[in-house]
């Protein structure tokens, strides 16, 4: 009969096993998410020894943090995909200057996920970041970009402040808040509050060194829309000229030059349902997000970077599309997940 392990003594094995530390939370996670069969319920709750050893042998092939070239398919060229198990702040020290071509991440909000990355405090927030954001101007090239997936918190009736404390002082630091880009949540939770509506957007700041960046504007086009069909039919006269603006302000506008146009440039509000999936992280963001800041700001074999990987969504991604990256998280769950959910997204 197969051994059957309590969470503490399958933390042991499972240490001895891998030779590095699995804690009874690793375990418990491992239970919690269906990846181990639980035998028992509550205070009596055991897993079989061969559940655990044929799941760490299906990880085995990613246990060393890293994915090297990844066939993608036709046309796709070979890409490598790190992913690295540690803090942001110690880790991206050991990475070169000017390596990245573009960042995009999502970190913890204040007070945000407690039960996963313990919290920030608000007014600490800031002084938690900087030291994280002075790794990534030096390690992001100078035509690069950095994009950050924020939002305020509200707490006793108002919205905080330490998002826009934030920007402040990226800047001084030597930021450009070059774009602020609205993430139009299509499908957000409902809810009912006193003296608020419920939260359908969220903030995608765009931060550079240079106001010499890489960006590829076409490659994010989108169609002209139907309002085309009846607007551009009968033009008059005035709309095959440039009509200036009857306030004096310099604007104008000429109306034939939409004509034949089947794509325009899009705005900088993005509309993205939110991740329905169950992607086993507590705050997934859906794969539409990073692909079109990608699409935007990289080409293929690109080096991509995300400090606070969670589930992977950007590394999976990036792989997709043929771009090198690498990303970061102090989770060891968040970082198996991830390894998981690219390699088997990709394979």
């Amino acid at each position: 009969m197969d051994q059957l392990l309590t969470i503490n003594q399958a933390s042991d094995w499972a240490s001895k096993y891998l030779g590095k530390t699995v804690t009874p939370s690793n375990i418990a996670y491992l239970i919690q998410y269906g990846k181990v069969k639980k035998i028992g319920e509550n205070g009596s709750t055991v897993i079989n020894v061969r559940d655990l050893r044929n799941y760490y042998k299906l990880l085995d092939h990613a246990k060393n943090n890293i994915t090297d070239k990844a066939t993608l398919g036709k046309n796709i060229p070979e890409v490598t995909t790190k992913i690295l198990l540690g803090d942001s702040r110690e880790v991206l020290k050991t990475f070169n200057d000017n390596l990245f071509d573009l960042v995009v991440t999502s970190p913890p909000y204040a007070d945000s996920r407690k039960s996963t990355y313990g919290g920030i405090d608000p007014r600490g927030y800031v002084n938690w970041f900087l030291p994280i954001s002075e790794q990534l101007l030096r390690v992001l090239k100078p035509t690069g970009t950095f994009i950050l997936n924020i939002k305020e918190k509200a707490e006793n009736g108002e919205r905080d402040t330490y998002v826009l404390d934030l920007i402040l002082a990226l800047r001084k630091q030597g930021w450009l808040w070059t774009e602020e880009f609205i993430w139009h949540k299509s499908n957000c939770y409902p809810g009912k509050w006193p003296n608020r509506f419920r939260n359908a957007w969220e903030r995608l700041l765009q931060f550079n060194k240079t106001h010499d960046f890489k960006m590829y504007q076409e490659e994010v086009m989108v169609p002209i829309g139907d309002w085309a069909n009846s607007r551009l039919k009968n033009l008059s006269e005035t709309d095959k000229i440039r009509d200036n603006s009857k306030s004096g302000s310099g604007f104008g506008k000429n109306i034939s030059n939409w004509l034949k146009r089947s794509v325009v440039y899009p705005t900088n509000v993005l509309q993205f349902a939110t991740v329905c999936n169950n992607k086993k992280h507590s705050a997934a963001f859906p794969e539409e997000l990073p692909e079109w800041f990608i699409k935007l700001f990289s080409k293929e074999k690109d080096w991509i970077l995300d400090p606070f990987v969670g589930s992977g969504t950007t590394l999976e991604v990036s792989q997709r599309m043929g771009r090198n990256s690498v990303g970061i998280d102090i989770m060891p769950e968040y970082v198996e997940l991830a390894k998981t959910i690219v390699d088997q997204k990709n394979a």
